[in-house]
């Protein structure tokens, strides 16, 4: 279904091959360095450590470093791999890289080297050809381009998993996290919830916006909070290391029944 609308956006994915159904989380954010990698690991721990094979999938990442051999290598792809103790090579978790921190479509064009969307359908599609649970990462926000016609929105609807958003606490959160969630209502996507990442409260400091902002988003977003994940020195994508406090939080979510949600085809789009 083509939703043409007055702001200019086109939610319609018809021009993109079909994707296999799969049984996992499609997770973004509200922006770029809100947590989405940290919370994305931080679910594929929890599966792995219940039992679960999973499957971790970064479909495209920038401000990649240079390996031995010049290989671009994605940090975030090192943690997830680190997380789900996947046996899979890192370009097969992150197919598309690029050096330069960018929107994706800004680093193919200034690096001229053109993004190829098919290296990215065929790696999700033999991903979840086994049948394993899979988590999705995305890169930036649901707008953010991957390439100028295909947007992180739109990869979230060709892949129809339930989508959980990441979001901050604190002044500006309210905002964001209900743009993004109408964003993704818009696009016909099938919000899960919302995990709040980084909440911090000091004793004796009142901080009526963060301390507030958790029950506004989900009143006013009419949408679940998932879990509240607080500021967690012991985390760290880098050092691929989850602090205990981060992995208690997560580990109060039935992640498996979230991701057992009806399967919403793309073309069901409001």
């Amino acid at each position: 279904m083509s939703t043409s609308r007055r702001d200019g956006f086109d939610f319609d994915v018809s021009r993109w091959p079909a994707l296999p159904a799969g049984r996992g989380l499609f997770i973004t954010g509200t922006d770029t360095g809100v947590g989405k990698t940290l919370i994305a690991g931080a679910i594929a721990d929890y599966l792995h450590n219940k039992g679960w094979n999973v499957e971790v999938f970064k479909p495209v990442a920038t401000g990649c470093r240079r390996g031995g051999g010049g290989q671009l290598i994605s940090e975030d792809a090192e943690f997830l791999a680190a997380c789900a103790d996947s046996p899979r090579a890192l370009a097969e978790i992150a197919p598309v890289r690029y050096s330069l921190p960018a929107a994706p479509n800004v680093a193919a064009s200034l690096t001229g080297q053109p993004l190829d969307l098919k290296v990215i359908f065929d790696g999700y599609t033999e991903m979840v050809a086994g049948g394993k649970a899979i988590i999705v990462e995305g890169i930036g926000g649901l707008l953010c381009p991957i390439t100028d016609e295909l947007w992180v929105v739109h990869l979230a609807r060709i892949m129809a998993l339930p989508v959980v958003i990441v979001a901050r606490a604190g002044l500006g959160a309210i905002n964001d996290a209900l743009l993004t969630l109408h964003a993704a209502r818009s696009a016909g996507l099938d919000v899960a919830g919302v995990v709040i990442n980084r909440y911090l409260v000091e004793p004796g400091k009142p901080d009526i916006p963060t301390e507030t902002s958790p029950d506004q988003i989900a009143a006013l977003g009419e949408v679940k909070i998932l879990a509240i994940v607080g500021e967690d020195a012991e985390s760290s994508v880098p050092n691929d290391r989850l602090g205990e406090s981060t992995k208690f939080a997560i580990a109060q979510v039935d992640w498996h029944r979230l991701m057992t949600r009806t399967r919403r085809a793309p073309d069901q789009a409001s």
